[in-house]
């Protein structure tokens, strides 16, 4: 069988439609669909089957879904062999970042890449839902990610997920705020706040339901904004309180103070998100060993302060 209409099988396993591989793949949707005919061909059962207006994987198809991932992984094992042989990781790598941690950790993570010859990272940004981050591996080789401890909205769906933080997220209020002279603060003296929060789907959202179940009480939610400059400014004007990021967030204005939140575990995991034949490549890994010792740098920076 022909490794890259293997592929397309793999493709159209993840992304769910002939239509999206096609656009992922510079194909045409007819395209792709003469390929996968002569796959079934060369399998010698059918691998698709009508559903609704597009197709789904049969049972067999899946399975050799599932064999293409195999195929791809030991493909890119030898060819990071023979890097390695050589010692040079060269080569493209395409990496998605969440804006607070891309500010803070990818400006020195390509610095520290720039003398390795050849290699050539090319990073985008990018706010996504939980649910959407492990979807983006298909169009990344690295996706950062967070989420909350616990909560593995990318779990089953065979990834490599490399840990970078464990980052608390504090409580950003106005210096002139009643709470403000506290060392920490709880759920029960956030009862009556107005809170500046997350688009739904966004992790802070859970931390600020567990406040809720605390103390019965249903939080007032003002506005919704995913942008940290944008809740920074809300919260200097006295709009309301917001969850804030204790490690990525950059210098807060000194009109703004940030309390440990006590009483409701209030913390977010960053993690790299890889496919696991992408993590074979040794540009790939070369850049996530950089990460991984920048994310720690910054962690004990921290700890130290």
């Amino acid at each position: 069988m022909d490794v890259r209409r293997l592929d397309l099988l793999r493709e159209l396993a993840e992304r769910g439609s002939i239509t999206a591989v096609a656009e992922a793949t510079g194909r045409t949707p007819s395209a792709v669909s003469q390929q996968l005919k002569v796959l079934e061909r060369e399998a010698g059962m059918p691998l698709t089957e009508r559903s609704g207006r597009g197709v789904a994987l049969t049972s067999a198809g899946h399975a050799l879904a599932r064999s293409a991932a195999d195929v791809a992984i030991a493909l890119e094992r030898a060819t990071a062999l023979w890097d390695e042989f050589r010692n040079h990781p060269s080569g493209e790598v395409s990496l998605l970042t969440f804006p607070t941690i891309g500010a803070t950790l990818l400006p020195a993570v390509l610095a520290d890449l720039a003398p390795v010859a050849g290699l050539v990272v090319n990073a985008t940004d990018l706010d996504p839902g939980l649910a959407e981050f492990a979807d983006l591996t298909a169009d990344f080789d690295i996706v950062l990610a967070h989420t909350m401890p616990g909560v593995l909205p990318w779990g089953g769906r065979g990834l490599k997920a490399v840990p970078l933080l464990t980052e608390p997220l504090d409580i950003g209020i106005p210096a002139d705020h009643r709470l403000a002279g506290r060392a920490h603060v709880t759920p029960a003296d956030l009862v009556d706040e107005t809170w500046l929060s997350v688009p739904p789907g966004f992790p802070f959202e859970r931390i600020l339901h567990a406040i809720e179940q605390q103390t019965g009480h249903r939080a007032t939610v003002r506005q919704r904004f995913s942008d940290m400059r944008i809740i920074e400014a809300f919260i200097e004007a006295g709009l309301g309180i917001a969850f804030v990021p204790r490690y990525t967030t950059g210098t807060v204005p000194d009109s703004i103070v940030l309390k440990p939140l006590r009483g409701v575990a209030s913390a977010r995991q960053i993690v790299a998100l890889v496919r696991p034949d992408v993590a074979e490549r040794l540009a790939v890994r070369t850049v996530l060993d950089v990460l991984v010792a920048r994310a720690s740098r910054l962690e004990r920076a921290h700890a130290a302060a």
